[in-house]
């Protein structure tokens, strides 16, 4: 028999999904402690669904727990960006090529960069950014490599927090995402696989400047000394 996953509880899900939208809106930043009670206090609810959206997010990757220092926001350094950059640059450009060579919709990709471009704080801004990329590779057609980049999505989206904080850089992405959109819609798969795969690899260069290594485009990157966010 098939086992059906046990749904979160609602109070947990709200608290899971408040305390996710602060961290990737840099509302909540790297190393910042998360302290349960006082969690509790701010959403109205008891410690029991701040204690289980903490284990959640920690599954995630967003948060860390350790038994001296408590609950803390993930730090951002140059390996934990390197390692979740790296999966982006081999799966993520392809999932974009085969979204195009099957003729996939990309409304809802055109739909988000819109947002992006009307976003008026830099929290909209984000969310829209995060909802174009995942709007290119959903639709690859591969249901399993959808979720394999789902799983890294939230962790690159922090790391994008941390170093749009520390340079901003929207224009400059918004342009490079425009083409790639261009490019998808024109049906040129290996274009727009191309130009998705220099935006990415590009963008981690700015925020974690330093010399290529042998494990793709960013390689041997090292963290900005105030920190380092696409």
């Amino acid at each position: 028999m098939t086992s059906v996953p046990t749904p979160i509880p609602s109070r947990t899900q709200y608290v899971l999904d408040a305390i996710k939208h602060r961290i990737l809106t840099g509302q909540l930043t790297p190393g910042q402690a998360l302290v349960e009670t006082e969690l509790a206090a701010q959403f109205g609810v008891s410690k029991t669904p701040v204690r289980e959206a903490l284990k959640t997010l920690a599954g995630t990757g967003l948060v860390v727990m350790s038994q001296y220092k408590g609950v803390t926001v993930r730090m951002v350094d140059a390996d934990m960006a390197r390692e979740v950059y790296d999966v982006r640059l081999l799966l993520e450009p392809e999932a974009l090529r085969r979204a195009v060579r099957r003729g996939a919709s990309l409304d809802a990709a055109r739909d988000a960069l819109t947002r992006a471009d009307d976003a008026t704080d830099t929290a909209e801004r984000s969310l829209a950014n995060r909802e174009f990329h995942r709007a290119l590779y959903l639709p690859c057609g591969n249901p399993l490599l959808g979720r394999m980049l789902d799983e890294v999505r939230d962790q690159a989206a922090l790391v994008s927090a941390v170093a749009w904080a520390a340079d901003p850089s929207w224009d400059r992405e918004a342009a490079e995402h425009r083409e790639i959109l261009r490019l998808a819609l024109d049906g040129d798969a290996d274009g727009a696989a191309g130009a998705l795969h220099a935006h990415i690899a590009s963008f981690v260069r700015r925020a974690f400047p330093g010399d290529t290594g042998e494990t793709g485009d960013t390689a041997g990157v090292r963290p900005r000394p105030e920190g380092g966010q696409e």
